[in-house]
Parts: structure tokens; C-alpha cells; sequence
């Protein structure tokens, strides 16, 4: 299991405020630290996972149980 340092709850916020919240808490990490994501919004799939692609960002997992998806992001 990896060690989460942050976590962040976007439940039952819908796009683009979840990629919004997930970029304000990356930009208040250091380098290497890992955030937890928890959203609800089907959306959110496609786009952290274009999201980590552009900002270099490290998308380390993602899964989803009970209507809820989580991913552990890792800063660059």
C-alpha cells in the first residue's frame, strides 16, 4: 500500500471543479507527495487521467467502487 499524503473528497462535485480542486491541492504539495482523489462524477476518468498527462503528473492508480472513483496522483 502506498503512503497517501493528502487527500482530497470531489464527491458529488461535476466537471471541471474536480480537476479545479485537484490542481489547487497539487499546487500546495512538494515534489514526490501523493494526493488521493475520491469523485463521483464518471468525468472525472477521462479527465485526470488527460490532466496528469499534461501537467507531467504521475497518475499512480486509479479504481472504482460503488459509484465512486479514486486515483492517487503523484506530484512531479
Amino acid at each position: 500500500m502506498q503512503k497517501i499524503d493528502r487527500e482530497l473528497d470531489a464527491r458529488g462535485l461535476v466537471c471541471p471543479l474536480p480537476i479545479l480542486r485537484t490542481k489547487k491541492s497539487l499546487s500546495e504539495m512538494t515534489s514526490g507527495e501523493t494526493l488521493k482523489i475520491i469523485a463521483t462524477d464518471p468525468g472525472a476518468v477521462i479527465d485526470l487521467q488527460v490532466f496528469a498527462e499534461q501537467t507531467g503528473n504521475s497518475l499512480l492508480s486509479m479504481s472504482e467502487t460503488d459509484d465512486e472513483f479514486i486515483f492517487v496522483l503523484q506530484k512531479k
